[in-house]
């Protein structure tokens, strides 16, 4: 019997059912399903709760329409495991995080991936880096894979198949190479911190668009410096004429501008410079008008003492006029207009012509809250295609070096040049620009090698929306020049401001917690409406001026910031213990463990160190001005950050400034600076000195619990220095005393005194804090499996700073001598009184003059 046949409709009817259970099968067993159940496995399946064969449904995952991954997010998760190798198989990939967990083994290669642009690794225990990485990765953006302890890996030639890398971090990632930095268009003149780095083998700075004097490296260092570079003379070490280091100088508070770097050349600036015109030997007209300059005026202009007529009209140069202008002696016209200056217009002489029209906040004492500080935005990552308009150029940069034998580790960060482009405003790209961080003993990296884009008042993170964003939320931190976030990001992370969310409330406005969709934590300060304007508006500024060109391990990163309407905010990296006043003062009513004195100790030098820097490490010197506990912030492991920079001012070099406007909080002020305004880099010296005092006691700078005779720390702390046995009794009895912990005591005491002396030349400075601190962390034998040693090595190599050496030339020798000691800072009938006011009744505990002088 022939058996029944289903004919074509039939078989066309029974396939139409069988296809919505079937197409599902397919694609879970495709590819993709294939990777993502390697995964699964890989990392433990329950971990993550994902489960059945639906991957596009699991937590973190991201799909297209036809079940493509395009997003894997699960950063953060405190996975184990490892990744397996089937991840290759992810074609449409775009986005990889897997950040911040515990996951081993090599690290799987993603060669081809065409569509994988950010990828972020970092802190994991990945055993090795894959040689074929970068293979076929023609649209990676960004990459981090900082913090892993790869074996020793180069990075490799492959890596200029990712034709539009904007950003590569491998802080600690054991890599292992030459320093390469041919073929870009660097400029400026090559840093010494670079020449005098000891660890260096090898260095390749061909086909660049470097100046000044050719660099003299040490006798084993292979060096290559041939090709485009425009060095004042053929000779290393040898030094240029004094007008071409001056006019170098000047350029470079405009980011060594490429349009001066290709035309300046050899060793005599009257020879057809671009811009100069001199009589004889002398410059007498500068001409840089028109040229997309951005940047500020540099105050070397007036090393120029020939100098007849400056113009610098109609580009992008902010900041203020610098004074020193003024003193130029033949000085007939300087031409300002159409700029982004403000402040004040020094006080030429009379027949000096000044133009300065086309500047909308010359004449004011800050910027308007209209011109938000930083620079423009930059681009976030390439659209699909954007690497065939790109110019591939090999940046290779990592740094060889031992200690015991073993290679250094370092941080490389990579900038891939794009082709220029001629935009409508006129404005110049800026070049790349090459900084070298040599090692201190407080850096646990050997050298850290950033090549960016430069940008004047750039520096700190920028967040940009991934081009696969679903949403505001979706946001990622590169190292660039630009840091605006949005006011609906803000609110989204911090569930719109919600109470709940609140971290602390200060004199300025309210600190939110909040967490980007990657699982990082944030702090964000949100100034209150009443304070706006004014002071509040000011210390904003302020706050952001001086994050954006200092960090430091030490000080608390400034991650971006926003200005809508009203609303002023600042976002900061998380710091979960909270303030040091919490735990010194607090720890009893919060739940919190009285702090060792290891702990205390680590915490003063962190501190030590982060003040150090923003002293004279920095670029530029600043004052803190308001150094106390609550502005000490604590990570997990109980590493200190100084915070709240809304008072810091840059320091003027070689001498001291008055200021009408007192600003600080009482019990942490200077007495000079209290009694008259004079500030100095001491009166941050000063408060550290008290912080020290807090730490030793466990009291408040000014407690008004005590006795009326022991109000003031400072005073009562300085009588208690008269004796071991009285010094035994002011020590915080939650510390448990032995000899050892007694002797690093009294030398922390002994600091506190200098750091508190009366008068400002008797204070030392920062870099000799550090000095004593480290060694006592040095040579401390924590009770606790604490590795403070590994942090705090001392460098034997290290100088002094320069600073230290006129504080032992304001002491003297007694000062030094243990036998005389006691005789510097200990009571004395006149030395236990201090000039400084306690706090008023009814007055803040921060302040300025505008509140109460």
């Amino acid at each position: 019997m022939r058996e029944p046949h289903l004919g074509f409709w039939g078989s066309f009817l029974v396939l139409l059912l069988l296809f919505p259970l079937y197409a599902p099968v397919q694609s879970q067993s495709g590819p993709d399903g294939v990777a993502m159940e390697a995964l699964r496995k890989s990392i433990g399946p329950n971990s993550l709760g994902w489960s059945g064969s639906d991957y596009c449904k699991w937590s973190k995952v991201s799909c297209k329409n036809d079940n493509k991954v395009f997003k894997i997010q699960i950063g953060n998760q405190k996975l184990t495991g490892s990744l397996p190798t089937e991840l290759q198989k992810l074609a449409y990939l775009q986005q990889l995080e897997v950040q911040s967990n515990e996951l081993t083994g090599p690290f799987p290669s993603l060669s081809g991936l065409t569509s994988l642009q950010v990828l972020i690794a970092h802190n994991n225990n990945f055993s090795s880096f894959p040689p074929d990485f970068f293979v076929g990765l023609t649209n990676l953006y960004s990459i981090d894979i900082d913090y892993n302890p790869f074996s020793a890996w180069q990075i490799p030639g492959t890596i200029t198949n990712a034709t539009v890398l904007k950003h590569f971090s491998a802080t600690s990632a054991n890599i292992t190479a030459a320093l390469s930095l041919r073929d870009n268009k660097f400029t400026g003149v090559v840093p010494a911190s670079l020449v005098n780095l000891n660890s260096l083998t090898a260095v390749n700075l061909t086909n660049n668009m470097l100046q000044g004097p050719m660099p003299k490296f040490g006798d084993g260092v292979k060096v290559d410096i041939t090709g485009l570079n425009s060095f004042c003379n053929d000779k290393p070490g040898s030094d240029c004429d004094p007008r071409v280091n001056i006019l170098l100088s000047i350029v470079k508070d405009m980011g060594y501008p490429t349009t001066f770097a290709e035309n300046w050349k050899k060793n005599d600036p009257c020879d057809n410079w671009k811009g100069i015109t001199c009589n004889g030997r002398n410059v007498t007209v500068i001409n840089f008008p028109n040229l997309g300059l951005a940047g500020t005026i540099s105050s070397n202009f007036s090393l120029l003492t020939s100098l007849r007529t400056l113009r610098l009209d109609s580009n992008h140069l902010t900041g203020t006029i610098p004074k020193e202008l003024t003193q130029l002696p033949d000085l007939q016209e300087i031409d300002l207009r159409n700029n982004q200056l403000y402040g004040k217009i020094p006080a030429f002489k009379s027949n000096v012509i000044v133009k300065t029209e086309g500047n909308p906040d010359i004449g004011k004492d800050h910027i308007s809250p209209n011109t938000p500080p930083g620079p423009n935005p930059t681009p976030g990552p390439p659209s699909d295609g954007a690497g065939k308009k790109s110019r591939t150029a090999v940046v290779v940069g990592a740094v060889i070096g031992s200690v015991g034998g073993l290679v250094v580790l370092g941080f490389v960060a990579f900038c891939l040049l794009k082709r220029k482009h001629k935009h409508s405003s006129g404005r110049v790209q800026s070049p790349n620009t090459l900084v070298i961080h040599p090692r201190h003993s407080g850096d646990q990296d050997a050298v850290k090698v950033t090549v960016a884009s430069s940008r004047v008042n750039g520096g700190g993170n920028e967040y940009y929306n991934s081009p696969t964003s679903s949403g505001p939320n979706d946001i990622h931190v590169v190292e660039a020049g630009n840091m605006v976030i949005s006011i609906q990001v803000l609110r989204n992370v911090t569930n719109n401001f919600s109470e709940d969310n609140i971290l602390g409330k200060g004199g300025f406005g309210t600190v939110y917690k909040g967490e980007l969709h990657d699982g990082t934590k944030i702090a964000v300060k949100r100034m209150e409406s009443g304070v706006v304007a004014g002071k509040g508006l000011n210390e904003f500024k302020s706050e952001i001026a001086v994050l954006t060109k200092v960090r430091h391990r030490h000080l608390v990163g400034l991650l971006g910031y926003c200005l809508d309407g009203n609303e002023r905010l600042l976002v900061y990296e998380y710091m979960p213990q909270g303030t040091l006043s919490q735990h010194l003062f607090n720890w009893k009513e919060d739940g919190l463990k009285p702090l060792e004195w290891t702990r205390r100790l680590t915490i003063a030098l962190d501190v030590a160190r982060g003040v150090e820097y923003l002293h004279g490490l920095a670029n530029q010197t600043f004052i803190h001005r308001d150094l106390k506990p609550s502005n000490i912030l604590l990570g997990d492991d109980m590493r200190a950050k100084v915070s709240d920079f809304g008072l810091v001012r840059l320091a003027p070099e070689g001498k001291a400034s008055i200021e009408t406007r007192l600003a600080g909080t009482f019990g942490y002020l200077a007495p000079e600076y209290a009694a008259t305004g004079r500030m100095t880099l001491k009166v941050d010296v000063y408060s550290f000195g008290v912080i020290l005092m807090e730490l030793i006691t466990g009291r408040k700078a000014i407690d008004e619990s005590q006795p009326e005779e022991s109000l003031h720390l400072v005073t009562w702390f300085r009588r208690m220095l008269i004796n071991k046995d009285a010094l035994r009794k002011a020590i915080d009895p939650t510390i448990d005393i032995s000899e050892e912990t007694l002797s690093s005591i009294s030398t922390v005491a002994e600091l506190a005194g200098h750091c508190t002396a009366r008068e400002s030349y008797q204070r030392p400075d920062m870099g000799h804090a550090v000095n004593v601190l480290s060694s006592l962390v040095e040579h401390w034998k924590p009770s606790e499996p604490e590795d403070y040693d590994d942090m705090y090595g001392i460098d034997l190599e290290m100088t002094l700073p320069q600073a230290l050496k006129k504080w032992q030339a304001f002491e003297g020798n007694s000062n030094l001598d243990e036998s005389s000691s006691s005789s510097s800072f200990f009571a004395s009938g006149d030395n236990t009184q201090t000039s400084i006011p306690t706090r008023p009744s009814g007055f803040a505990d921060s302040f300025t003059s505008a509140d109460g002088r």
